[in-house]
């Protein structure tokens, strides 16, 4: 173990090839979801998230969302679509929810990739727990107020060729 043959970044989730996270020994995923499966401002859905999480779970992969969102009614609703357990409030990066998540996957941090869009969240708690990384870029959303500060993005910016699919939040059952 040890040797990972996926990329560090990927411009979205679907793009992940699941037989290189096979290869290299990876058996569960923590996912973020504000900006990674669905934009914060409920505009955007990842394309091809949920298929992608699907086909994962057929292959016997893991899951586990870690959002640090403050709108919990968001988390409950993408837990139960996507039929992964949470963790909300969680902190990122502190290391917390993340063990908690490994220990509900009964999981290895070498055996877990994280993937998110944020260096300073995601990929910092899976660098502080010993988990690998894969950083997605971030899905079109308002500035947060501390890239107001910085006067930009802190996250990769989603290629702005390729396609999005829009997500309409009134069906979030409140």
């Amino acid at each position: 173990m040890g040797k990972y043959y996926f990329p560090k970044t990927e411009y979205r989730l679907a793009t992940i090839k699941l037989e290189l996270l096979e290869a290299s020994g990876i058996r569960g995923v923590i996912l973020d979801l504000d900006n990674t499966i669905v934009s914060e401002d409920d505009r955007y859905l990842s394309p091809g998230a949920e298929a992608w999480i699907q086909q994962a779970k057929l292959a016997g992969f893991k899951f586990y969302i870690l959002s640090n969102g403050k709108r919990r009614y968001r988390v409950r609703y993408w837990t139960y679509r996507l039929d992964i357990p949470a963790i909300n409030p969680a902190k990122k990066p502190f290391p917390f929810a993340f063990w908690k998540a490994l220990k509900v996957m009964k999981l290895k941090p070498k055996q877990v990739v994280v993937i998110g869009d944020s260096r300073h969240t995601d990929v910092l708690g899976a660098w502080l727990v010993g988990c690998p990384s894969i950083q997605v870029a971030t899905l079109p959303h308002p500035f947060r107020w501390w890239e107001k500060l910085f006067g930009k993005r802190v996250q990769t910016p989603y290629p702005l060729e390729h396609e999005l699919e829009d997500f309409d939040a009134n069906s979030y059952q409140t």
